[in-house]
């Protein structure tokens, strides 16, 4: 099965930036937000902010040996259906949200290869209770599904204002985490560094060499 990774940070974070560092052939960009990177180096970038386009790009690629995929932003895929359909009464459109985006993370554990990595990096908002969590609408990916709980890492983009850094675990502030000797608990922002962490941790190699 496929892995999905969360990259969840405010507007500005340095989000798409961590991307930076990748090569053209080795990864594959859907840009939900449609808007450009943050840097001058060229990437593969598809501007797209269909849920079916996504699944059947990720079970069909045009490049079978491309194993690093990222969607940026993924929470626009919920907020882009929502204005869609605002004038729409009833709670069923949150429920269709709802199940869209978890049919997404579906399809990504069980219709992509083992060696395939789907970042998703996704805007944050803070609960009443103070704590950082990923931005949803409506309550039922948070109620009775948890979006975190899709994911077995979630990394939290942070700045001060001269540096970037992923968050690698939570202080109980956030809903960060990743496995146990993964990465140290704050780390610099490079995507690439995180796959080839991630992909040595779990197959004993860098799949992407």
């Amino acid at each position: 099965m496929g892995i999905p990774v969360m990259i969840m940070g405010e507007s500005g974070s340095g989000k798409s930036t961590s991307l930076r560092n990748f090569e053209p052939d080795e990864v594959g960009i859907f840009n939900v937000g449609m808007k450009p990177l943050p840097f001058r180096k060229k990437l593969n970038v598809y501007n797209t902010d269909s849920y079916e386009v996504i699944e059947k790009c990720l079970m069909s690629p045009k490049n079978p040996k491309l194993k690093t995929y990222v969607i940026d932003d993924s929470q626009y895929l919920i907020a882009n259906e929502s204005f869609a359909h605002a004038k729409e009464v009833g709670y069923g459109k949150f429920t269709n949200m709802a199940v869209n985006f978890k049919s997404l993370l579906d399809c990504i554990k069980m219709s992509t290869p083992n060696d395939v990595i789907v970042y998703l990096l996704h805007h944050t908002e803070q609960t009443e209770a103070g704590k950082i969590k990923a931005k949803t609408i409506g309550k039922m990916l948070d109620n009775q599904m948890t979006v975190e709980g899709q994911f077995a890492i979630v990394l939290l983009c942070v700045a001060d204002g001269t540096t970037h850094k992923f968050i690698t675990q939570s202080d109980g502030t956030t809903t960060a985490k990743s496995p146990m000797g993964m990465f140290e608990r704050e780390i610099d922002n490079d995507l690439k560094f995180v796959d080839k962490t991630i992909r040595e941790y779990w197959f004993g190699k860098d799949e992407n060499v």
